[in-house]
């Protein structure tokens, strides 16, 4: 996938899909009981597959990886790489150790029972489709060595390792609840300092007013930006695997919409369905500029709601696109045609306040270092049917 930001670099590598790798994604803390999740390949790869240390393999990140320790002659990979007769040539000598680990559990005879011959069976089965670069028992098993294999089965028939739910809870009190200390003061931040100020963080919970990179306030709201811009993601759209991946969706959710409170809609004149762009102290004009001389405007469809304070708007990510499958794109000499769906809506990041110090990022938290995704204030200006429409034809003009 050549995403919005990937469309810019020299060179994109392929990857493979959710369904064709592996993984031990975390599950939300939600989850009552202890759960560790593995993802492991179920389907044959798409991308061609190339030779790394003699290996054919996928290629993808973990083979772009090897290609470099295999160049460079990095330490720790290749046929010792994890010692004297144990390789490093291919991810699942990586990834089947972790899952070893997860069977090994936590503590002094917390390891999980071995499968026995009819899992064993079952579970040579379920992967006989999988081609020989992807799937070897007899690799596989080496892995993680013979004491080890048949818990790794055990692991991996079940997708991961989980926590009766009986241990969920201890009568009306969860089964596993915080038994450490709960600090107001926070030495850490109390002991570091700001990076550009150089002065000494707060341990304790306080308010600060919006400031920039220098720490001082910044004043949209006296420029006449009356709004609040704030940001969410649509449940249509959590993760790249749903909108714009999955078009079955659009027919819920077909664009996103910039949402407005019924007092500051009649305020401004607006109506449900009417096209606004949004404009703010650091993008007057509302366009993203693309970089290779594009513009494209930020307008999106006006959807009135009693459900949003006002003096806030607010717009979802992931729509929007101008890549991302949006715009044409040649790969290899051959034009993989853009699709409309995946163009429609827009997406609010370019609206967000630059840091009138550092000029090239938004603002930002001076703590963790993330973007500080609702101190921006704008203003939502009124586009004509006419414009709309005008804006909407330099979009597939764009992307054609």
């Amino acid at each position: 996938m050549i995403g919005d930001s990937s469309l810019y670099a020299d060179y994109i590598f392929p990857d493979l899909s959710v369904w064709e790798r592996w993984g031990t994604p975390h599950v939300t803390p939600d989850v009552p009981t202890k759960t560790s999740k593995v993802r492991q390949p179920v389907v044959g790869p798409i991308p061609e597959t190339v030779k790394v240390f003699g290996e054919e393999l996928p290629i993808c990140m973990e083979a772009v990886m090897l290609a470099i320790a295999e160049k460079l002659g990095l330490p720790g990979y290749g046929p010792d790489g994890f010692g004297k007769g144990v390789p490093f040539t291919r991810p699942e000598d990586f990834y089947l150790k972790m899952v070893a680990n997860l069977a090994a559990g936590d503590h002094e005879g917390d390891v999980v029972p071995d499968a026995d011959d009819r899992e064993l069976e079952l579970f040579l089965k379920a992967r006989k489709h999988l081609p020989k670069a992807l799937f070897d028992p007899e690799r596989w098993k080496r892995a993680v060595g013979e004491r080890w294999w048949r818990k790794v089965v055990y692991v991996l028939n079940r997708g991961g390792r989980y926590e009766n739910f009986r241990k969920a809870y201890d009568g009306d009190k969860l089964g596993h609840r915080f038994g450490g200390q709960f600090n107001l003061y926070a030495e850490r931040a109390a002991l570091a300092r700001h990076s550009m100020t150089g002065e000494r963080f707060s341990g304790l919970p306080h308010y600060e007013p919006v400031k920039d990179a220098l720490g001082r306030e910044v004043h949209d709201d006296e420029n006449g930006y009356d709004l609040h811009l704030i940001t969410y993601k649509e449940i249509t759209g959590g993760h790249s695997r749903t909108l714009p991946t999955d078009y079955w969706l659009a027919g819920v959710l077909p664009e996103n919409a910039l949402l407005i409170s019924a007092r500051d809609a009649r305020r401004l004149g607006l109506r449900d369905g009417d096209h606004a762009k949004l404009v703010s102290p650091t993008n007057p004009e509302g366009v993203w500029e693309l970089g290779n001389g594009k513009r494209l405007p930020m307008v999106g469809r006006v959807k009135v709601i009693e459900g949003l304070r006002p003096g806030v708007v607010a717009v979802s990510w992931h729509f929007g696109h101008w890549a991302y499958g949006a715009g044409d794109a040649i790969v290899d000499g051959q034009l993989v045609p853009g699709d409309p769906r995946r163009r429609r809506g827009l997406c609010p990041n370019a609206a967000m306040r630059l840091d009138p110090v550092l000029k090239d990022v938004c603002l930002s938290d001076p703590i963790g270092g993330s973007a500080s995704f609702y101190d921006t204030r704008v203003r939502v200006v009124r586009v004509s049917p006419e414009e709309a429409e005008t804006a909407r034809e330099r979009v597939f003009a764009l992307l054609s």
